[in-house]
């Protein structure tokens, strides 16, 4: 169920909002999703709300993802509001577009994983961006293998689905000589920990260990709608964490794109064994001039920042005050976290370049893990493990996955554009 928000130039028949509406965007998209809930199914008519610029974007996003609810039960009820006279249609088309990107990234990460194998993944990527004049790029195992990609053939061994890299690429004519921005997201379809298996109701909501890849899949759907003067890449390094005869053990080592290699000293950190996959492919092949990965990434973060604010790495300062300004706009908020080096030395291995679960701090131990990949560029690792997920319908959010980090995304490439 999701709410449809049109605008219409004959005056509506309802009754416009109050006056008094919030001006801090964070306040309407909130005051918006609440009403979203409210609203009868069939059509409802709004008067003019009286916003622009920035409320009414954020207005429109919170009728969009408040009214937003996952079900497979059909037929599902639908919304359609219609907004008369609004004063500013440029704003509330920006509102749309960030708005109907998380609702389909929200959409990938709550379907459940017995549909959700890595080549649906891939194959719903194909069809729904190719249409908005972006390239897809599936590669299968075996074009995984001869490329190198040890650590993703590593995780996806034990499941019954091969593992699948989406490379998908905007490259409009206005972006030459501009800067390439690569998007790495965690595809990770279902996550039972591998051999190092998770206990029962901390595997529940393994569906949505994809969420990383799920946004930055939309935040490139919603960047082509817009038709930003930018060169992006989205990569997602898909693969189930399953166990069997094929699974990746304790003790195994993987090597990764470009040769680095690994220690396998806990499973269940598999997220980041893909990752450095997907980050080391980025740098030799595609020369981006800035990286960016999002993954539902460590616990640790989840506990250092609860289930609102995602976790912030970055090399550069630049990089994270764009990051975090992005956030702030699109009420999807960032702490920057530090990348100590006195904890380098936890990921000494004995057999391999590293080790894959140096302990803690997690958070910090996992990013630093990363960095070896990304190949001395500009980079941001976005932790998401805590506001990628909502126990409960609140807000904007809906219970289920929350899509969160499409919409920052999108604020911060339409800045760099």
């Amino acid at each position: 169920m999701s709410v449809d928000v049109r605008l219409v130039t004959e005056p509506a028949s309802g009754a416009a909002p109050s006056s008094e509406e919030p001006a801090d965007p964070t306040a309407v998209r909130a005051a918006a999703a609440d009403l979203a809930r409210a609203l009868p199914e069939g059509r409802t008519s709004l008067a003019r709300p009286g916003l622009s610029g920035e409320r009414l974007t954020a207005y429109v996003e919170g009728l969009v993802l408040g009214g937003y609810r996952y079900s497979l039960v059909r037929p599902e009820p639908q919304r359609t509001v219609e907004i008369a006279a609004a004063d500013d249609p440029a704003a509330l088309d920006r509102g749309l577009r960030a708005a109907r990107a998380t609702v389909w990234a929200r959409d990938l990460a709550n379907t459940p994983a017995a549909t959700k194998t890595p080549a649906w993944l891939a194959d719903r990527a194909r069809r729904d961006l190719e249409p908005a004049g972006v390239s897809v790029e599936v590669r299968d195992e075996q074009w995984l293998a001869e490329h190198g990609f040890g650590g993703t053939l590593a995780v996806g061994g034990g499941a019954g689905s091969p593992p699948r890299l989406v490379e998908a690429g905007w490259r409009p004519r206005r972006a030459a000589g501009g800067p390439h921005v690569v998007l790495v997201g965690k595809g990770i379809t279902f996550d039972t920990g591998g051999l190092n298996l998770k206990r029962g109701q901390n595997m529940r909501p393994m569906k949505t260990d994809m969420s990383g890849g799920a946004v930055v899949l939309a935040t490139l759907r919603a960047v082509a709608e817009a038709k930003l003067p930018i060169r992006v890449t989205a990569l997602v390094p898909a693969a189930e964490n399953s166990f069997g005869g094929g699974s990746y053990r304790p003790g195994d080592v993987v090597r990764h794109v470009g040769g680095r290699t690994s220690e396998i000293t806990n499973t269940d950190a598999e997220g980041r064994i893909v990752l450095a996959d997907a980050l080391a492919y980025a740098v030799a092949r595609l020369q981006p001039a800035v990286l960016v990965d999002v993954a539902t990434l460590t616990g640790a973060m989840k506990t250092a920042l609860g289930e609102r604010t995602g976790g912030l790495f970055a090399t550069t300062d630049e990089l994270a005050g764009q990051l975090v300004a992005a956030g702030a706009q699109a009420g999807e908020p960032l702490w920057r976290m530090p990348l100590v080096p006195d904890y380098e030395a936890q990921l000494a291995s004995d057999v391999a370049d590293a080790n894959n679960a140096p302990g803690n701090p997690g958070a910090i131990t996992a990013a630093l893990f990363l960095r070896h990949f990304t190949g001395g560029l500009p980079w941001a690792h976005l932790d998401i493990a805590g506001p990628a997920r909502s126990g409960e319908d609140d807000g904007i959010l809906a219970k289920g996955a929350t899509g969160f980090g499409a919409r920052l995304l999108l604020r911060w490439l339409e800045s760099l554009a």
